[in-house]
C-alpha cells in the first residue's frame, strides 16, 4: 500500500523503501495513481520545499530561444555557411535552439506524440508488460529510472527503446506506437548526420568529422508522460538537469512547459509548430577533446496540464 501525505503529516515510521517497493511492483507508474483517483500524492513524490520554490522567468521579451531554419542546408552554399554560423553562435551563446524547415514532415511529428501518448494511457494489463527496472532490456516502460536512487520521485512515466545499433525485433517493441516510432526514428537518425555535420563544420572541421568518430552509431529514444497531478505544489514533472549526451533531439507539444537557464535567468523554450528542440549535451566538451562518443537521444517531451 503507499502512503499519501502532505509534508506535514510525515511521522517518523514511514517506509520509504516499503512504499517505493510497492510502487514499483505495482507496474503502473505515476498513471496507475492518476486512474485509482489519489487525492493526495505519495510521500515518496514529496520534494523539499527549497527545491519547489517558483523559478523566476526571464520577462524580458528580446531573450528567447534561438529559431534556426535549415530551409536549403545541403542544395545551397551560401545558405548552408549563413546556417553553420547561425548553429555556431546558438550553441556557443544558449547551447540550445529550436530548428524549423529540417525535413520531417508536421504529421509524422504530430503522429509520434500521439503514438506515445496511445502508449501511456492503453489498457493497464499490455502496458505491465513491458515494465521493468532490467535496463539491459531494448523495449522499457519504467517510472523514474533513479527510483531507488533519488532523494524524492518525479511525477512522471518514461518509455525508451534502443534505436541504434542494435535495435530491437519490430514485434517486441508496443503495437500501439510501433510503426510511428521506426519511422520517426528514421527520420530524425537521417537529420541527426545534417546535425552533426554542421556542428562540426561550426567547430571548424571537416563535415564528417563527428560521423567518422561514430558519434551517430548510437541512438536512444525517451519519451516522458506527465500526468495530472492532485498537489502539483508539492512536486516536481522533471528535476533541473543537464543532458549527459552529444546532442538531445527534443519532440514537445504544444503545452509546453519546457525552460532554460540563460545567463542566471530561466527562459520558456516556447513550442513552435512544427519545430524540433536542439540541445547540446554534457558530452560536447569530451568531443572537443576528440574522444569518441557513441550517443545521440531523442527525447519526446509533452507534459500534461496539472490539476
Amino acid at each position: 500500500m503507499l502512503t499519501c501525505s502532505t509534508e506535514e503529516g510525515m511521522d517518523s515510521e514511514y517506509d520509504r523503501k516499503s512504499e517505493l517497493i510497492a510502487f514499483d511492483d505495482s507496474k503502473t507508474g505515476v498513471k496507475g495513481l492518476v486512474d485509482a483517483g489519489v487525492a493526495k500524492i505519495p510521500r515518496m513524490f514529496i520534494h523539499p520545499q527549497h527545491n519547489l520554490r517558483e523559478k523566476s522567468v526571464s520577462t524580458n521579451a528580446q531573450l528567447r530561444i534561438p529559431i534556426i531554419d535549415l530551409e536549403g542546408v545541403n542544395s545551397d552554399a551560401i545558405l548552408r555557411a549563413k546556417i553553420i554560423d547561425k548553429v555556431r553562435n546558438a550553441c556557443e551563446t544558449w547551447g540550445i535552439f529550436q530548428i524549423v524547415n529540417h525535413g520531417i514532415l508536421k504529421s509524422i511529428l504530430e503522429e509520434m506524440i500521439k503514438g506515445i501518448r496511445r502508449f501511456n494511457e492503453q489498457d493497464t494489463e499490455v502496458k505491465k508488460e513491458f515494465y521493468t527496472r532490467d535496463f539491459s532490456r531494448k523495449v522499457i516502460f519504467v517510472s523514474n529510472f533513479d527510483l531507488f536512487q533519488a532523494p524524492a520521485a518525479t511525477w512522471k512515466d518514461s518509455f525508451s527503446c534502443i534505436i541504434a545499433p542494435n535495435p530491437p525485433d519490430p514485434t517486441d517493441m508496443p503495437a500501439v506506437c510501433r510503426d510511428i516510432i521506426m519511422e520517426y526514428s528514421k527520420q530524425v537518425k537521417m537529420l541527426a548526420n545534417t546535425l552533426f555535420e554542421l556542428v562540426a563544420e561550426a567547430l571548424g572541421l571537416n563535415s564528417n568529422h563527428l560521423k567518422d568518430m561514430e558519434c551517430a552509431e548510437g541512438v536512444f529514444l525517451v519519451s516522458h508522460y506527465y500526468p495530472a497531478c492532485p498537489e502539483p505544489e508539492l512536486t516536481l514533472g522533471t528535476k533541473t538537469h543537464t543532458d549527459p549526451t552529444f546532442l538531445t533531439v527534443l519532440l514537445q507539444d504544444q503545452v509546453g512547459g519546457l525552460q532554460v537557464l540563460h545567463e542566471k535567468q530561466w527562459v520558456n523554450v516556447n513550442p513552435v509548430p512544427g519545430a524540433l528542440v536542439i540541445n547540446t549535451g554534457d558530452l560536447l566538451q569530451v568531443i572537443l577533446h576528440y574522444t569518441t562518443l557513441d550517443l545521440l537521444t531523442l527525447l519526446v517531451h509533452f507534459p500534461t496540464p496539472t490539476v
